[in-house]
């Protein structure tokens, strides 16, 4: 590589590493100002406390970042619309951790590297903020909606249908009480939903018609849902920062219960390169195909990475 040709690739390392902290800076804005409506007045302080627990440090917050790109590719003519609906996602994603770490479901002991909610602040609080992060995320969606009322009803619409029956969260938690389950429906609605709801809202927020964008989602919410089962079966409990083995234990569905370790990890292989394959047209293609690229190196077990 020439000296020339170096130093553009470091240019635009920087250019690109630049945009990514730039677009995190403004996703945890949106959630802080998300998350502060739910503490005003006079509110329960431990429960407030907890709104806080549930939401920070926010991960990757992979769900908000993949929205605020597509609706960036779509030319993000409404960036206060598009930070509500990346907040109004988070929060949805968030209530659903603590609620799946409930002892009535995985009873799981830490999430993100420290205590589940649930063990900080008993299984009453937890069942509250869960339930609580689930109505503000609506409560953001509708003050949003003097920046385009049209736009912000679709949002509540496709948040709703990807949070509930039959096809949102909700249903993927209910396919595990199933004696038969069609493993494909079963990671369309867990995990697949949010992702799905996160390209459209994406769309819907930047004016763009959000059905060419269901195939994106679901082919990354896929994605993650194989690679969710990959780490579960072959990382540890202190590099992945919650309990390992829950699949089994559990005795959930899972790709590498159902393809095993190999088959799983060509599964994913062949949804990214499908997922790369379906963004729709737009102005930021190009870009949004590289941070799709991006967070399928981020996705795949370091430990599997051979199979690849």
């Amino acid at each position: 590589m020439s000296q020339t040709h170096a130093a553009g690739a470091a240019a635009e390392g920087q250019r690109q590493r630049s945009a990514r902290m730039d677009l995190h800076a403004r996703i945890d804005t949106a959630m802080a100002r998300a998350v502060a409506l739910g503490q005003g007045g006079t509110p329960p302080a431990r429960l407030a406390e907890a709104l806080d627990y549930a939401t920070a440090p926010g991960g990757a917050r992979i769900r908000p970042t993949i929205l605020t790109s597509v609706a960036l590719a779509c030319g993000d003519d409404r960036p206060a619309l598009t930070d509500a609906a990346a907040a109004a996602l988070e929060l949805v994603h968030c209530a659903s951790l603590v609620h799946d770490d409930l002892p009535c479901f995985d009873d799981a002991a830490t999430r993100r590297g420290k205590p589940a909610l649930h063990r900080a602040y008993g299984e009453p609080l937890a069942v509250l903020t869960g339930d609580s992060l689930i109505i503000l995320a609506f409560e953001v969606l509708a003050r949003a909606a003097p920046e385009d009322a049209q736009r912000a009803a679709q949002l509540v619409l496709t948040l709703a249908q990807r949070s509930g029956m039959p096809g949102g969260i909700c249903a993927g938690q209910g396919w595990e009480s199933e004696p038969q389950v069609d493993l494909a429906a079963y990671h369309r609605s867990k995990t697949g939903a949010l992702f799905i709801a996160a390209t459209q809202m994406g769309a819907i927020a930047a004016g763009h018609e959000p059905e060419p964008w269901f195939e994106l989602g679901d082919r990354i919410g896929e994605a993650f849902q194989v690679a969710d089962d990959l780490r579960d079966a072959v990382m540890d409990a202190e590099a992945l920062g919650k309990p390992v083995g829950q699949d089994a234990a559990h005795g959930r569905p899972s790709a590498v219960a159902a393809l095993g370790v190999e088959g799983a990890v060509a599964r994913l292989r062949d949804t990214l390169a499908g997922a790369i394959a379906s963004i729709p047209s737009c102005p930021g293609e190009a870009q949004l195909a590289k941070m799709v690229r991006m967070q399928s190196e981020r996705i795949m077990p370091a430990a599997v990475r051979h199979l690849a």
